[in-house]
Parts: C-alpha cells; sequence; structure tokens
C-alpha cells in the first residue's frame, strides 16, 4: 500500500477554487525539485519489445538476471500513472515495472467531484489516483505522470501534486504546454531535440526566465505527418534536466514514455471490462 504521507494536500473537491489554488502554492513552496533519489538513472528504460507482463502477483526475484547483468545494481521500479473515463467516473491506474519487466498493475475505479478545470487537474484526478496506489504492494522510485509538473501556473501541477503527498520523485510529462515560453519554436524538429521552457508572466512565484522544463521532441517519423513535442517538468525530487533525460530514456523510440504507455493501455483494459 502506497498511502500519502502529508494528508494536508490531499484534493478536496469541497474547496473554493480560491483554495484550491491557495493549496497548490504549498504544495509548490514543499517540492523538493533538485535531484533526491537513491537510484541509478542509468539503468532507467530498456527495449519495451522485450518487456512482459508477469501480472499482480509477479515479483522481481521470479526474473533471473542476463549474465550480463548479474552482479549489476538492480532497476529501479518505475511507475506510470494513467486515467481512462467512464461515464462520471475515472478509471485510475498504476502499472509498475522494473527495468523490461512489468510487475504489478492496480487500478481504482471512483466518481468524479468535479469538472475538468485547468490548473485544476490534481483536484479531479487526484483523489482517484491516490485510490489505485492505496492498492500497490510495491512503492515505485520514480513515478511518471501523464500531466504536467512544474509547468504549471503554480508550479503544482499534478506530477508535482501526487509527488509531494507521497513524497517519491516524480515527472510530468505533458503533451501540450499549460503555460510558460519555449526558449526556441518547437515545430518540426528531429527526434532527440529539446528545449527549454522558462517561466513566464502566467507562472506564479518564479523568476521570469527560470527554466521549468523542456520541450522534448521524443519521436518522429519520415512517413508520418509532424509529430509534436512532450512537455517534460519536474514533480518532486527531480530536478529540471533529470527530469527530461529519464524521459528521453524511457520513451526508447516511441513518443510516450514508456510507463505511461503501459498504463494508457491497462487504463483502456479495464475499462472495456466495465462497459462489458
Amino acid at each position: 500500500m502506497v498511502s500519502p504521507v502529508d494528508s494536508r494536500f490531499v484534493p478536496d473537491a469541497s474547496l473554493t477554487r480560491e483554495e484550491m489554488e491557495s493549496l497548490q502554492r504549498e504544495v509548490a513552496a514543499t517540492a523538493t525539485w533538485t535531484d533526491a533519489f537513491d537510484f541509478d538513472p542509468e539503468r532507467v528504460g530498456g527495449d519495451p519489445a522485450q518487456r512482459s507482463l508477469v501480472g499482480d502477483a509477479a515479483t522481481a526475484e521470479d526474473s533471473p538476471l542476463s549474465d550480463a547483468d548479474a552482479g549489476a545494481e538492480e532497476p529501479p521500479l518505475v511507475a506510470g500513472v494513467d486515467q481512462a473515463f467512464l461515464d462520471d467516473r475515472a478509471v485510475s491506474v498504476v502499472v509498475v515495472s522494473r527495468g523490461e519487466e512489468v510487475v504489478e498493475r492496480a487500478h481504482a475505479v471512483t466518481d468524479l467531484e468535479i469538472p475538468y478545470v485547468p490548473g485544476l487537474l490534481a483536484f479531479r484526478e487526484g483523489g482517484p489516483i491516490l485510490a489505485a496506489f492505496e492498492a500497490l504492494s510495491r512503492e515505485p522510485d520514480l513515478v511518471v505522470f501523464d500531466g504536467s509538473g512544474r509547468i504549471h501556473y503554480r508550479q503544482a501541477g499534478l506530477a508535482t501534486h501526487i509527488g509531494v503527498m507521497l513524497d517519491l520523485p516524480s515527472v510530468g510529462v505533458a503533451k501540450g504546454l499549460l503555460c510558460g515560453t519555449p526558449d526556441d519554436d518547437v515545430d518540426g524538429r528531429p527526434a532527440g531535440w529539446r528545449t527549454p521552457i522558462r517561466a513566464d508572466g502566467d507562472v506564479e512565484n518564479a523568476e521570469p526566465g527560470t527554466k521549468i522544463g523542456h520541450a522534448l521532441q521524443s519521436r518522429q517519423y519520415d512517413s508520418r505527418a509532424i509529430i509534436n513535442p512532450l512537455y517534460v517538468s519536474p514533480g518532486h525530487r527531480v530536478c529540471v534536466d533529470t527530469a527530461t533525460d529519464l524521459v528521453e530514456r524511457l520513451c526508447d523510440g516511441y513518443k510516450l514514455p514508456e510507463p505511461t504507455r503501459l498504463a494508457d493501455a491497462y487504463a483502456d483494459e479495464v475499462k472495456r471490462g466495465l462497459a462489458e
């Protein structure tokens, strides 16, 4: 079971918008945007084509290490978080992998209490996500969210809010730019390209020009229309540059990082089961 370490920040749908925004400022003031984790970043990532699903009961000890890995530091547990929606319910999932192997999946189905409001996503989806974490038996070393971290009006996006509550290293990966300004034009860039996203007048409590994340061109195809970049930012206990380095390793040739790709697929699987 993975539970909040600070109940002050548990999302409460009964708060007014002003109270929610005030709580986000407290979350941002509590967040750490420096590297504060024990795992080796070089051990993050792997070949998705070789990944196998072993289910909720599997353990890392069940999987033999190759000769090359024998004696090496064990890969960290990396969790991907995503959601699907069915009527007025959220299907929240967490998929935990160690290297190329999925070792646990957990989900929760909960009612949605507030509508979507830009900048207040954690108050709509945070409770359901916490319910999925409560169903986990393993504590991840790193969590990757489908949503923003520090790239947020109050520097407290979903990845920051949940990361601070659970006190886990976390990274936010968004498909669109909520706020901030990129150093360079992002259109049509080659795979592997990145540019800083800097705080502007829409970002509270940050000096203008502060680097709060990156636009990362994780993938591009010669035979398809131009793919837009991802917007990566630290949630908690990870610095800006490390957050983007980790996501780039986790994408491994795909547009989206493997943890959230797996979580997206599992959320759709659970949703289909409920619909049937």
